[in-house]
């Protein structure tokens, strides 16, 4: 994932001239992000038991990351998984998925209304894909997921601090929770 972050960015600063094509800009309203970050990350966090349940019977438990399940959980657990989940996932993947591959999805497909919506739905497959290690239901339900931040992305007017903002609240969540005893 870094290195496809690292490429889109190089990539659209050579070609666009700058990051703004992906969604790094200052937005007409930071509580509009906040808000639509807020609820996608809610969104997100409730249908996901309800997808997962429906799954497990036929496809069985999904994979949870290494990273959450390792390690002696105490603060400095704490405090390192949370910087890599909001270095690689929260930043590294809304760069790579919401940003990157939905704008060149678009881009390939005309730059129309339809097309963006097309290319986001298409990086939501891939999201999920991307999540193999979880098994099929942990990929459909990442795939879920993309869907959520990518309308975030879009309602959002495609700012990326709004999905930066909500994929790292879920994985914040998660992460608490799972130090806390509160979630497996």
């Amino acid at each position: 994932m870094p290195i496809l972050a690292v490429a889109g960015l190089v990539s659209v600063r050579l070609r666009e001239g700058g990051w703004a094509a992906l969604g790094f800009r200052r937005p007409k309203s930071w509580v509009r992000v906040v808000i639509i970050a807020v609820a996608a990350a809610a969104l997100r966090l409730i249908v996901s038991d309800p997808i997962q349940a429906v799954l497990t019977p036929i496809w069985g438990t999904p994979t949870e990351s290494s990273t959450i399940i390792s390690g002696g959980h105490d603060l400095h657990w704490l405090i390192t998984t949370l910087a890599i989940v909001w270095t690689f996932a929260a930043f590294g993947e809304e760069i790579s998925y919401r940003g990157y591959i939905t704008l060149r999805g678009s881009d390939a497909l005309g730059g129309s209304t339809f097309a963006w919506i097309i290319a986001t739905v298409a990086a939501a497959v891939l999201f999920g894909f991307g999540h193999y290690y979880k098994g099929p239901v942990g990929m459909v339900d990442s795939g879920v997921a993309g869907l959520i931040l990518g309308a975030a992305y879009l309602l959002s007017g495609r700012c990326l601090w709004t999905t930066i903002l909500a994929h790292g609240l879920i994985d914040t969540t998660g992460v608490v929770l799972f130090y806390l005893g509160l979630a497996s």
